[in-house]
């Protein structure tokens, strides 16, 4: 059956319903960029020179050149109006780069590096001051580390010019789900940040949800019903190794959450009646309850200092935003414009909370801006938009939405310009989560 929302609120009035209907497999995902910003930065990504050898699988210029596209703040110009192909510095005719109306210009090189291995080199100027801002060298083990490289290069860009860093080279993860009936199978899914190269991490006849990855990247909890009831668990990315975390058999286990240090877990748990915030000490494995009440209390997110827990509950009538201290007390509501405000994410600054909030029938993400008194904007267009996940430089959101029959994924620019259409072929795909920044 289909639901109105996938918020975790909706599902879990489903659940204790006995609602949830059973049932994913994992494909590479359809990518297309959406929209753009004519203000944004120009910028000329030039093909980068190889040196030697087979031509290679991945157009490492091409890969630079849509990450800078998609995060909106950059716009790139197209490949069939580069006249010019510079490798090195001296080869750049500025005043060409001028005619074409370009502030930025990067150029590269790969070489091969031995052993099967390669190395990208490359270089960012600044056209009309005619001066080279940006020079390096990435390595990649192999071919198919090319994209690697390429996200790298990416991010030392994007940070050369904004001042922040780059989180193209980060994962997301997703479920799947694919057939139908007794037949239907989802899947934990880690990808690149742009969706390529899966990975299956997790596979099961029935359900999984709320996939949400350690501070380290090492790890995923989320919520699988493959022993009939929920339950959590804990897979290392790496390893497979697996944990189970909390399975009680009476009442809801759902909505894990890492804190910030990666010590202890955010709980929506309901063997005590209706579903409540508890802390789970990783170490222990003892767990301390935060909220009582006769609302259904769900979704937890840390802040980023990790000392507070943001959350939904519907007791003030319908679901809201509340914050509470990590250590327990009483909650107070942050959310106000629109009907219902619920499923937050927390940018890493703690400067913008996203939401799915709704008016009607309409499911919309919205991010309020605390720089400006809580100040709303939206950067989705709905009607079933849901599970915003910042990067984790908070200047991307990823977020699911119904498109017709079919469930997809936006990774969108913070200002909502630009968005990239993630979709599954055969299948549905929902409830992503952008990793940390990676370390290898």
């Amino acid at each position: 059956m289909r639901r109105s929302s996938r918020s975790l609120v909706t599902l879990i009035l489903m659940l204790i319903a006995g609602l949830v209907a059973g049932p994913a497999a994992a494909q590479t995902l359809n990518v297309q960029i959406v929209g753009g910003l004519k203000t944004a930065t120009p910028i000329a990504v030039v093909p980068f020179a190889q040196q030697g050898g087979a031509p290679l699988p991945t157009d490492v210029a091409d890969v630079i050149r849509n990450d800078l596209n998609r995060c909106g703040k950059f716009r790139s110009l197209a490949v069939s109006e580069i006249v010019e192909q510079p490798s090195q510095g001296s080869d750049i005719k500025f005043a060409t780069w001028r005619l074409l109306k370009q502030d930025y210009i990067v150029i590269g090189r790969i070489k091969d590096a031995g052993g099967g291995g390669l190395q990208v080199e490359y270089e960012l100027w600044d056209v009309n001051r005619q001066q080279r801002l940006l020079s390096g060298t990435v390595d990649a083990s192999s071919s198919a580390d090319l994209r690697n490289a390429a996200h790298k290069t990416a991010d030392a860009i994007f940070q050369q010019i904004t001042g922040i860093p780059g989180a193209f080279w980060t994962r997301i993860a997703y479920i799947t789900a694919v057939g139908t009936g007794n037949n239907m199978s989802y899947s934990l899914i880690v990808a690149d940040s742009d969706g390529y190269n899966p990975q299956v991490v997790a596979r099961s006849h029935e359900a999984l949800l709320s996939p949400k990855w350690s501070p380290d990247g090492s790890r995923i909890a989320y919520v699988s019903f493959e022993s009939g009831n929920s339950a959590i668990y804990i897979q290392n990315i790496s390893t497979g190794a697996r944990q189970l975390i909390s399975g009680r058999a009476r009442g809801i286990n759902s909505a894990p959450a890492w804190s910030p240090d990666g010590t202890k877990l955010a709980l929506s748990l309901s063997y005590s009646g209706n579903p409540e915030i508890y802390v789970m000490d990783m170490a222990s494995r003892q767990e301390t309850r935060l909220t009582r009440s006769l609302a259904i209390n769900t979704e937890p997110v840390w802040s980023p200092d990790g000392q507070s827990i943001y959350f939904t509950s519907d007791r003030s009538g319908r679901p809201q935003i509340y914050r509470m201290s990590a250590a327990g007390g009483t909650p107070e509501r942050v959310s106000f414009q629109g009907q219902q405000n619920l499923d937050a994410a927390v940018s890493y600054d703690s400067k913008q909370i996203a939401m799915v909030q709704a008016n009607g029938n309409v499911y919309r993400i919205a991010i309020a801006d605390q720089n400006l008194g809580g100040q709303v904007r939206y950067i989705s267009p709905g009607p079933i938009d849901e599970s915003p996940s910042f990067a984790p430089n908070a200047s991307m959101l990823i977020y699911a939405a119904t498109d017709g029959a079919q469930d997809v994924l936006y990774a969108v620019s913070d200002d909502g310009m630009v968005r990239q259409r993630l979709v599954l072929a055969n299948g549905d795909v929902r409830q992503p989560a952008w990793g940390p920044y990676r370390k290898n």
